[in-house]
């Protein structure tokens, strides 16, 4: 069975208010870069993704051994930054000669997760559990189910398991084709449940993508998606696995991919700040009174190290969807306005 945590810190929000979510580098913290003023204590989540950790030699633009050092980066500008949680959004871990080898990753890169100050959720990525099973990654990391949902400062938190075959079985062992990957119905009736009874606006973290019906797709991601639609509490969807930068917006849901932390080497030979390929996503309350919902837009920018916008562009609420790309670290800003739907 699923986890469900509940924080009882009473923070919810009204109909009447709105949910604003801003991505950006780790190491760049959100009033050096927003103009407007900030919450004293929003919520902070630490984001990575595709850390693909293994002892072995670099292949092509996939440096193996460096993401200790990149993670090491990114646990030190989470703890700086106090967030209150931290998401991996999948393959954490990669191959090994054997389960012990594979075991050995995941005990290797824990010694630098276990600096964290805020505790951390894993979605499971299909590297996660090539050789090892899901129990196995699971146990080693600590967590207790592989899609969860949690509560905090008033916003839901949903981490989704898309590491199974079209039948439904469930990866591990080598038993699948990457390419193959779906969220079976159980756990789609279990989403839709939880938005249901939920009164609160939710974030959604899953590796494979739901905004697309290619091979880095989720079989069923018309159908969750439709879930996550009808629910009207859903304000953005976190997803990694082809390991690049991408938004798009899908009936008035944001999907945001993220880029890999594994490529690129160590250290970069760029300036950039946000070298580890982490992120920092702020959730705030944004009053109603000042803007209406048709006024609402999303802005993304793309950031040097100076913190200066590089380029930006403007997405209007009925646009489908958007361009998002980056061919660096993801040192960006993503600020999101969604008004609350009134019935």
């Amino acid at each position: 069975m699923p986890q469900r945590f509940s924080s009882k810190i009473p923070r919810a929000f009204t109909k009447r208010q709105f949910l604003k979510v801003s991505t950006l580098s780790a190491t760049a913290l959100p009033s050096a870069i927003l103009s407007e003023p900030q919450p004293s204590s929003p919520l902070r989540i630490g984001l990575i993704s595709d850390v693909h950790y293994a002892d072995l030699p670099t292949a092509g633009n996939r440096h193996y051994r460096d993401s200790i050092s990149k993670m090491r980066e990114a646990v030190t500008a989470f703890n700086l930054a106090k967030v209150d949680r931290v998401i991996c959004l999948g393959d954490l871990i990669d191959t090994g000669a054997t389960v012990e080898k594979e075991l050995g990753h995941l005990k290797t890169i824990r010694k630098e997760i276990d600096r964290l100050e805020a505790p951390i959720h894993y979605v499971l990525g299909n590297h996660c559990v090539w050789s090892l099973t899901k129990e196995e990654f699971l146990t080693g990391v600590g967590q207790s189910s592989a899609y969860l949902s949690q509560s905090i400062h008033g916003v839901r938190l949903i981490l989704l398991d898309a590491c199974h075959r079209a039948d439904g079985v469930a990866y591990g062992r080598q038993n699948f084709d990457w390419k193959e990957a779906d969220i079976p119905e159980a756990q789609q009736a279990w989403l839709r449940t939880t938005l249901k009874e939920s009164q609160e606006p939710a974030l959604v973290f899953v590796h494979h993508r739901l905004d697309l019906e290619n091979h880095y797709a989720v079989k069923s991601a018309a159908s969750v998606r439709q879930i996550l639609q009808e629910s009207q509490k859903v304000a953005a969807v976190f997803q990694g696995h082809n390991h690049l930068n991408e938004h798009k917006t899908i009936e008035g849901i944001h999907y945001l991919t993220m880029q890999a932390m594994i490529e690129g080497s160590w250290p970069h030979a760029d300036p950039t700040p946000s070298r580890s390929r982490s992120a920092l996503v702020s959730v705030t309350q944004a009053p109603s009174s000042h803007t209406s919902p048709s006024a609402q837009s999303t802005s993304v920018w793309h950031m040097a190290s100076t913190q200066r916008p590089v380029a930006s562009w403007q997405v209007s609420p009925s646009a489908q969807s958007a361009s998002w790309t980056q061919s660096h670290p993801p040192s960006q800003v993503f600020t999101m306005h969604c008004p609350s739907r009134h019935t």
